[in-house]
């Protein structure tokens, strides 16, 4: 199977494109915006979000030069949200490396974020599009809706699946689903293919999210580049523990709900024994296959191309990631 690095191959010029957009509109008269914005740059990650944009304007026979730009005001809300994140769950490492705010403190991570939303929100009037503004306003206020929800929800262990789903659409799957879609309104795409692009951009960051979420419990610090089990020790309910709470008794289920109750990953390891014998992974990936299909058959209406084949095979590397 084809892996990410092809299809970083074949927006090549875009990607480039859009990194040098992003340097270019992070510099700032404030130097310690300047700093800190360049360890977030080489902090490494996928942009997954920026390179669905500009494989959804492809797709669709994009020939502008906003697809850019759009993808770097995605990456910009994207890593806001990111900094604002990792205050309130008070992390120390993402992707192998310290936190902005375990480096520079809580104070100036909230600003920089502030500073990166702002600068995202003077781009993204560029284009003069009404409807990307409105997908965009409308998309930063759900995320901030999923945060709080995310927080009510801590050391909850009665949280339920849909309360589970309405957080992580709201968290994380509304953003790659504005991505979807602004990527087909740039090429002024009829209702149909815009709403299929909308679908497959949920879908899809709905998989994405639930295998993070199974990856919390089954990789390792050193491939996730942050600590196994960061999920319950900050108190988050997620699917494979939603399963696994439904499906165990006794010590076990008490266990499980103090664990999540109490925000203790100390038992992490027989945690993890107790949703392997419930097969709680195996539950919780077969609902990411099944957000992975909707994602594929989402685009049905999108014509043929080798742009499009990425975007199914996006999907597929969804579904195997291991960080």
């Amino acid at each position: 199977m084809k892996s990410l690095s092809y299809i970083q191959s074949l927006l090549k010029l875009d990607l480039q494109k859009t990194d040098d957009i992003l340097i270019n509109r992070l510099s700032s008269n404030v130097a310690l915006i300047n700093q800190m914005s360049r360890y977030i740059i080489y902090a490494g990650g996928k942009r997954l979000r920026p390179l669905l944009l500009l494989l959804c304007a492809r797709a669709t026979g994009y020939q502008g030069t906003h697809h850019h730009l759009m993808a770097v005001v995605i990456e910009l809300i994207h890593t806001a949200t990111l900094l604002h994140d990792d205050i309130v769950d008070e992390s120390v490492t993402r992707r192998g490396k310290n936190t902005v705010n375990e480096v520079w403190g809580n104070a100036p991570s909230v600003l920089v974020g502030d500073f990166l939303y702002s600068r995202a929100f003077e781009m993204m009037v560029e284009p003069n599009s009404m409807p990307i503004m409105r997908i965009l306003s409308k998309t930063t206020n759900s995320i901030a809706e999923g945060e709080v929800l995310q927080l009510l929800n801590c050391q909850n262990a009665e949280l339920t699946e849909d309360e589970y789903y309405a957080v992580i659409e709201r968290k994380t799957a509304c953003l790659f689903q504005a991505a979807t879609q602004i990527g087909g309104l740039l090429s002024d795409v009829d209702k149909a293919q815009e709403s299929a692009l909308k679908d497959y951009g949920l879908h899809l960051g709905n998989a994405f999210q639930i295998i993070d979420d199974v990856l919390d419990y089954e990789s390792d610090a050193k491939t996730m580049g942050k600590e196994v089990g960061d999920d319950l020790s900050e108190g988050k309910t997620t699917l494979p523990m939603i399963y696994a709470l439904a499906h165990t008794y006794g010590d076990d289920r008490q266990l499980l709900e103090d664990a999540i109750n109490q925000a203790d990953n100390s038992k992490i390891t027989q945690v993890i024994k107790i949703l392997q014998s419930v097969k709680a992974f195996d539950y919780t990936r077969n609902q990411a296959h099944k957000s992975a299909q909707l994602a594929k058959q989402s685009l049905e209406l999108i014509p043929d191309s080798d742009y499009k084949d990425a975007l199914i095979l996006l999907c597929d590397l969804s579904l195997q990631r291991r960080s």
